[in-house]
């Protein structure tokens, strides 16, 4: 696994840390989450207005285990480092910690954001987290362009367009 110096990516416990020390300056903290399997400019869109509402955005990143869960076999096309690499990669994003769980909840508890943002895709009625982000006083934000692009549709424009 490659990962460059002073990467992005960090472990719960770092996030944990990092995300104390911006308290402490009064920063306020978003978290959003996926599995970024191909990235797509609906991908992009939510990133950037996640981003836009607050001054550091922490990025959850589904595990290879957990997108195979949530999206089925043949899934993910790219390993979790990879993906990991390429989202931390956008200046968007200040840090991304890769996680196992189904949902965020377990990692929305340790590191208790500000802001939980999703995507269009959800609404702030049907985030499975919503609950655990009013525990503690934190808020749901729905962002991000109109659901009208899907890695799945990406995934089946290339075997179509390969079956010629």
């Amino acid at each position: 696994m490659f990962i460059v110096p002073e990467s992005k990516i960090k472990s719960l416990a770092e996030v944990q840390r990092l995300v104390a020390e911006a308290r402490a300056y009064g920063r306020n903290v978003v978290f959003g989450n996926g599995c970024f399997d191909l990235i797509h400019v609906g991908h992009i869109r939510y990133l950037r207005e996640a981003k836009a509402l607050g001054e550091i955005l922490i990025v959850g990143l589904n595990s290879d285990a957990a997108v195979r869960a949530l999206k089925g076999s043949g899934r993910p096309l790219q390993p979790q480092d990879e993906r990991a690499e390429i989202v931390a990669s956008l200046e968007c994003v200040d840090y991304l910690v890769i996680f196992d769980a189904l949902t965020a909840r377990e990692i929305l508890l340790a590191i208790r954001p500000d802001i939980h943002a999703k995507g269009t895709d959800y609404t702030s009625e049907n985030v499975p987290e919503r609950d655990t982000v009013a525990s503690f006083g934190g808020r749901v934000e729905i962002v991000g362009d109109p659901k009208d692009h899907a890695s799945r549709d990406l995934i089946r424009t290339i075997v179509e367009r390969n079956r010629r």
